[in-house]
Formats: C-alpha cells, sequence, structure tokens
C-alpha cells in the first residue's frame, strides 16, 4: 500500500466523517442537545485538521487529529451506553441537553412516529415531552445508537490510517538528506569558515 493510497484513504474517511457528523449536528440542534452539539463542534474542527494533515503531509496535525478520534470513539460508546441505559446511565435524564429538558428530535419525528402529548400541564422554558409515541418504525434510541455505532467505525478506520500515514510521513522526514549531507539543517547559510581551494 503505497503513501498516496493511505493518503487517499484517510482523506476518503475525513470526508466521511465530516458528513455524518454534520448530519447529526443538524438533528441534534433541531433537539437542542446541547452536550452532543459541543463535542460535534469540536469533531468537525479536528476532521478538518486531520483533513488538512493528510493533504498537507503535516504528521502533527494527524496525530492530534489521531488523538482526538480515541476521545471521540470514547463519546460515541458513551453514547450508545447512555441509550441503551447501561449501568447507571438513564436516557430520560436531562444529560445529553445540559438540564434544559429537551430531547432527541428524533423521539417524535422518527420513521412513522406519532407523539401524544398531555397538553394539560405546558412549561414555559421547557419543550413539550410527548406522553406516548406510537408506530416508530424504528425507535428513536436505536436511530442514536445508528448514529453514534457509525462514527464509531469511522473513527476507528481514521486511527488507524492516520497512524499509518503519520508513521509513513515521520519516516520520510527522518530519512530526507538536506543539501550538503551534513550542515544539520543549516543549507543556504554562509559557513563559519571560508573554504579554500
Amino acid at each position: 500500500m503505497g503513501i498516496c493510497s493511505r493518503r487517499h484513504f484517510l482523506l476518503t474517511i475525513c470526508v466521511l466523517q465530516l458528513i455524518a457528523t454534520i448530519e447529526r449536528q443538524v438533528f441534534d440542534f433541531l433537539g437542542f442537545m446541547w452536550a452532543p452539539i459541543l463535542v460535534n463542534f469540536f469533531n468537525i474542527i479536528f476532521v478538518i485538521l486531520g483533513f488538512f494533515g493528510a493533504f498537507q503531509y503535516r504528521p502533527r496535525y494527524i496525530i492530534s487529529y489521531c488523538v482526538w478520534n480515541t476521545l471521540w470513539l470514547g463519546w460515541n460508546i458513551f453514547i450508545i451506553c447512555f441509550y441503551l441505559n447501561v449501568g447507571i446511565l438513564d436516557k430520560d435524564s436531562d444529560i445529553l441537553n445540559l438540564g434544559t429538558g429537551s430531547f432527541s428530535w428524533w423521539h417524535v419525528n422518527g420513521p412513522g412516529c406519532k407523539a401524544v402529548y398531555d397538553v394539560m400541564e405546558p412549561e414555559l422554558f421547557r419543550p413539550a415531552r410527548p406522553t406516548n409515541v406510537t408506530d416508530c418504525v424504528l425507535d428513536y434510541e436505536v436511530i442514536e445508537i445508528l448514529h453514534a455505532a457509525t462514527q464509531c467505525v469511522l473513527g476507528f478506520m481514521a486511527i488507524v490510517g492516520g497512524i499509518c500515514l503519520s508513521k509513513v510521513f515521520l519516516e520520510e522526514d527522518d530519512s530526507f538528506d538536506f543539501v550538503g549531507g551534513d550542515d544539520f539543517g543549516l543549507a543556504g547559510h554562509t559557513p563559519l569558515h571560508p573554504i579554500t581551494n
């Protein structure tokens, strides 16, 4: 596998991650899920950084992108556990919305979903949460888990691709021979002693 195909692999993963994260960001904005909005924003920044790192042969950018993707993997595993109610996590809690009472946009607007609201007790600053949602083709938990699982797969591939590509870039940097051989990076500078014939 040549350096060009490794670059193209990582660039492709970056583009797919960017598309998937922007799509996820849109639906998190529609549901006012503030913690995911914030984390998605950082992911968009680091994906762009990784893209430019691969495009412009910058191994430090790629390494920071790989470190972020490790954190991103952890976040998405947390999201999967959150919607599966693993351990003490409760999908009905206010962890992801930072106490605003909002909920996943997919909860009410999923494919085929019909929501029933209790209009007897409206709250002024909190969105109306449905009392019952029926006829959903896919429950909102499944949709959120699929989003997170897709990000986990892309994040893992990004880490592997980023490590391979940054290793190649760093090896290439180490083997580079400056003009003059042993000038230790001082090419273009006048020597301290004159050269005589």
